[in-house]
């Protein structure tokens, strides 16, 4: 742990599904944390480039340390793990679940560390992860962290939470290591929440970037998306604290604020009218469009969240959303 604090109980067999950037960086997490580390991959040239040190597609110039041993067979990767870190996309999570099933160790913890919401669906991860494996405890991973910063050792905080406070306190105290420090949480919901809508904001605040609009515009939209975040936590039961916390306010103002996000990447593109095929993948994309049907159906005023869907979806342009925003009734600011 940062601080000098005591180092945390170690040893686990720890089964890292998902070859990506932050898969792979987590991995590196949970060697440096002192646990013995079997990462799946489906594409076999990213486990062959793992063994020799490197993720070139993913983590470009960032070396691998020895001892993580890459699999791309998942049932290899699963076998007598201690705990399965699942870094699926959001919308894949379903799909590696069901081919994860048959392989996973029962009762070991499930450790959610994507952030969205299903499209088709509009179910929380922890949510699919309880339908596909009733036999495991889930958790989830979550806060202001990019896969970079974690592969070099930078100093990061997030938290892992739990509907089993015990259970989010041992694995936030067993991933901790010298510059990762993990908060442990009971409120599993909020993170899931603050994590999802957080990318919708930063798909917003990149187009709000990459049109010109200038900083005023950009801080007032994440100020009031951030309302909009805290809104739709009330309504799924998420404590306020979280939302104010790192896997709410501190992943917020993270994705807004740096092209190293793949969501404000993307609003950037979006917003200076370049191509958007080939980008890298965009969470928020499908989450945007589930977020704003979910705010409609539960009654919820979030008229951020819809612009960015309709934009997504092409209903309306950058300069349309911006206008009926700035066109809404006068408020006062704390009429949440």
């Amino acid at each position: 742990m940062i601080g000098g604090e005591d180092r945390a109980p170690s040893g686990w067999r720890v089964a890292v599904l998902g070859g990506g950037a932050w898969g792979t960086a987590l991995a590196l997490a949970m060697l440096r944390a002192g646990h013995f580390v079997r990462l799946y991959a489906r594409d076999p040239q990213t486990v062959a480039a793992i063994d020799h040190g490197e993720n070139p597609r993913y983590l470009p110039g960032i070396a691998i340390e020895p001892g993580i041993v890459a699999t791309s067979d998942i049932k290899a990767a699963l076998d007598g793990a201690d705990c399965v870190l699942a870094v699926a996309p959001a919308q894949s999570l379903r799909a590696m679940l069901a081919a994860a099933k048959d392989h996973m160790p029962h009762g070991v913890p499930l450790v959610l560390c994507a952030k969205g919401i299903e499209r088709d669906t509009g179910a929380l991860l922890s949510a699919i992860a309880r339908e596909a494996l009733p036999g495991n405890p889930v958790a989830a991973l979550s806060g202001p962290s990019f896969a970079t910063d974690v592969a070099k050792g930078l100093p990061t905080a997030v938290v892992v939470a739990a509907r089993d406070e015990g259970l989010a306190a041992d694995l936030a105290a067993r991933f901790s290591a010298e510059n990762l420090r993990c908060y442990s949480s009971d409120d599993l919901i909020g993170v899931e929440i603050g994590g999802a809508l957080k990318n919708v904001f930063a798909i917003a605040a990149g187009a709000v970037t990459g049109a010109g609009l200038g900083a005023s515009a950009q801080a007032a939209m994440v100020t009031r998306g951030f309302v909009e975040l805290r809104r739709i936590g009330a309504a799924f039961g998420a404590k306020p604290e979280t939302l104010m916390g790192l896997s709410g306010l501190g992943d917020l103002l993270l994705t807004c604020s740096s092209a190293q996000s793949r969501n404000f990447a993307y609003g950037l593109a979006l917003g200076q009218g370049k191509p958007l095929a080939g980008l890298p993948l965009a969470e928020g994309v499908p989450t945007a469009a589930i977020a704003a049907r979910i705010a409609i159906e539960r009654g919820i005023d979030a008229p951020i969240i819809t612009a960015v869907a309709a934009i997504l979806d092409g209903t309306i342009t950058i300069s349309q959303a911006v206008t009926a925003l700035m066109t809404r009734p006068l408020k006062t600011e704390t009429d949440l």
